[in-house]
């Protein structure tokens, strides 16, 4: 019978969406209590999805075995309160014959007995795989960087150590060192009640504020794979090695470089900006660089009053670090525009550590997930991101220039620009079904099927010659500084929390994850629609868009359900037409990657079904495709991030163990991942099978 921990609302003392105040705080300022953003009356689309459930899985839906159950044996698990068993005899002698013989089988690349929910103060992985932490935060990664003590905390050995909380994650190649790769990540940012022995959110001091500046932002080191096993480690003091800060020099490129919008009294050319703030997900190129998405940057500035500052959620007094005590920048009263350079897409040259990072202008100013590219058949990038907001939009840039192949500085110099020139647009989704028959249950709609089309509207076209405005009553700067109040205006779809959206490398359909929103259909918010059968919906689901053609450039799109999330039992789940006594319950997709064979992998952030957040594998394509199966669950408190998965390796940021709401370095909620008596400290982590073979065959 399936096991399953019981369907729960909102925890005790959590903020909807699962997370715990303290993360609410800390990561997005309390986004989801303060008023929504997007107050514009185009059509919300985050209920499209109702429709997607189809006759055949309506049927399916009384079965109750589950998959996730042959995790039973998985490495440190621990049951958690079990739901009720269902009657004798619920389930047919059929399904549960299908479900046995497919308990040990999968997709390829998903051949694992899945881990079951649970609620285990550790990184839990299904049963045959070890694993091992690769680097935490404060470890010495630079040339002089002292060990790590969290007691004598500096910012000078911060900024030489690896950074606070990793989301993204990229692993590149390094030609000529064996069993070297180069790892970057993103820092989101940074739990000072968990860094600093008696914190007072109230009276914080300049240190701790230079502390954390050191701690947000990127980094680059090097890490060594052993030989016999998939373990890594850092390689410190190579010389590849980096910190990027929140005071490291940045180069603002694009449309809106230069422009009166974004000019300061420290830069009156409005073309250097310090630092980079709370980068979530990101992406790689083709050219070799990373890109890295400045999401929930208004949470640091103070002290705003204009309408253009609210539609970013930019709070009207003082902020919750209250940085703008020690560096005026952070104070809109007295710079007004050095908010408006952050909320871009940022990208890094890892193989260069005297470059200078760039912020694309043309990518456009909002929360930025992340950024994932895709090269059209003649070379141009086209890059898609979500923005995570409630009711608010994703968007894609089409490059114009072709990227150049070679490794000389010309080369690499134009590739560096590719993403400076091109369009802009953001999506709009059109459902085939009557809205009447969408009653914010799930509840399947007349056609008996799910899906739709879509439309990429243009916003704004930059050239090496300027640039060009496509929204009525906006200049082009503006369009690429106000990018929400553009979408507003063109009736772009409302979703719910738009984050990772990535193309498949092997089918070149686009996935986008899209969290949760609990705000739906409550009070005079907007109800469900096509798009999501569900108000208040508080578990997400995941879409799938083919561009038009299968061609990235193109401005029309067709889109379907693949995921509605929750627990299978529940009858508005999906999992793209799979029978759901076979998969494992899934809530708040966030970050997305995909295996060499094409699966897609989620890892997840506020589960909302009790257990722990974790990473999935689900087949996209095949007799399997829907099959959702878990792979690991991350300690108390923390979120699943930046997913990698290689042929014999599995890497995962396991982002603010211990962030519960009370918690503090003198009463942690969590003691991983070196036990009692130490600091919980964010890591990456690196998962194999102890056979030594490829993941999941």
């Amino acid at each position: 019978m399936r096991k399953l921990l019981p369907l729960i609302g909102t925890p005790s003392g959590s903020h909807p969406g699962g997370r715990s105040a303290m993360t609410c705080r800390f990561r997005c300022g309390d986004a989801c209590f303060h008023e929504v953003p997007n107050t514009s009356s185009n059509e919300y689309v985050g209920d499209v999805i109702a429709g997607a459930l189809s006759r055949r899985s309506m049927m399916r839906a009384a079965a109750v075995v589950t998959v996730a159950a042959a995790g039973a044996g998985a490495v440190g698990v621990a049951q958690a309160p079990q739901a009720g068993a269902a009657p004798a005899g619920a389930v047919p002698a059929d399904a549960a014959a299908e479900a046995a013989r497919r308990k040990h089988k999968g997709a390829r690349g998903l051949r694992f007995a899945p881990v079951a929910p649970n609620t285990t103060d550790a990184v839990t992985v299904p049963e045959g795989y070890r694993q091992n932490v690769v680097i935490r935060w404060g470890e010495p990664i630079l040339r002089g960087a002292p060990a790590f003590d969290p007691e004598k905390q500096t910012a000078k050995a911060q900024a030489g150590q690896f950074g606070y909380n990793c989301d993204f994650l990229a692993l590149l190649p390094l030609p000529g060192e064996r069993n070297r790769q180069l790892l970057v990540a993103n820092h989101e940012y940074t739990d000072e009640v968990l860094m600093f022995r008696g914190y007072d959110a109230a009276n914080p001091t300049r240190e701790q504020a230079e502390i954390a500046w050191a701690a947000h932002g990127l980094s680059a080191v090097v890490v060594e794979g052993d030989r016999k096993t998939g373990k890594l480690t850092p390689v410190p003091r190579h010389q590849l090695n980096r910190r990027v800060t929140a005071t490291t020099e940045f180069r603002l490129t694009g449309p809106a470089a230069g422009s009166d919008l974004v000019k300061t009294s420290a830069d009156p050319t409005g073309t250097k900006v310090l630092g980079t703030l709370n980068n979530c997900a990101g992406g790689t190129t083709p050219w070799g660089t990373t890109l890295h998405g400045e999401e929930n940057f208004n949470q640091y500035f103070a002290n705003s009053s204009r309408a253009t500052d609210k539609r970013y959620g930019i709070a009207t007094g003082a902020s919750e670090r209250k940085w703008e005590r020690f560096d005026k920048r952070f104070d809109v009263a007295q710079e007004p525009n050095e908010v408006h350079r952050f909320g871009y897409v940022v990208e890094l040259d890892p193989y260069d550590p005297t470059s200078t990072p760039r912020k694309h202008t043309a990518l456009g100013r909002f929360k930025h997930e992340g950024a994932t590219v895709r090269l059209t058949a003649d070379g141009r990038p086209v890059v898609y991101s979500g923005d995570d907001e409630r009711f608010d939009y994703f968007y894609k840039f089409v490059g114009s220039k072709r990227m150049k192949h070679g490794h000389g500085r010309a080369v690499r110099e134009h590739n560096m620009s590719l993403l400076d020139e091109g369009t802009l647009y953001v999506a709009k989704l059109t459902g085939d079904s009557p809205a009447i028959e969408i009653d914010g249950t799930g509840k399947l709609p007349s056609d008996g099927e799910f899906d739709g089309s879509g439309e990429w509207i243009p916003l704004a076209t930059a050239t090496a010659d300027g640039a060009v405005s496509h929204v009525d009553g906006m200049s082009a700067e503006e369009v690429f500084v106000f990018t929400r109040l553009a979408g507003d205006k063109v009736g772009a779809t409302k979703m719910d929390r738009p984050e990772d959206i990535e193309p498949n490398p092997v089918t070149g359909k686009v996935y986008v994850a899209l969290t949760n929103n609990s705000n739906r259909g409550v009070g005079s918010n907007a109800k469900a629609d096509e798009a999501n059968p569900r108000n208040a919906n508080k578990h997400g689901h995941v879409l799938e868009l083919t561009e038009r053609w299968n061609r990235p450039e193109s401005t029309r799109f067709a889109w379907s359900l693949f995921l509605v999330a929750g627990d299978p039992d529940d009858p508005a789940t999906y999992f793209a037409g799979f029978p759901k006594e076979g998969v494992s319950p899934i809530s708040c997709p966030d970050n997305v990657a995909f295996d060499p064979y094409g699966n897609l992998w989620i890892s997840t952030d506020g589960a909302q079904l009790g257990s722990h957040d974790g990473l999935f594998g689900v087949a996209t394509r095949g007799e399997r495709r829907g099959e959702l199966k878990q792979f690991l669950t991350v300690p108390k408190g923390a979120e699943t991030c930046g997913p990698i998965i290689q042929d014999r390796r599995v890497l995962v940021a396991v982002q603010h163990p211990g962030e519960i709401d009370g918690a503090s370095v003198e009463k942690p909620a969590s003691t991983w991942p070196d036990g009692p008596g130490k600091y919980v400290r964010p890591a990456v982590v690196a998962v194999w099978r102890a056979d030594g073979c490829d993941i999941g065959v």
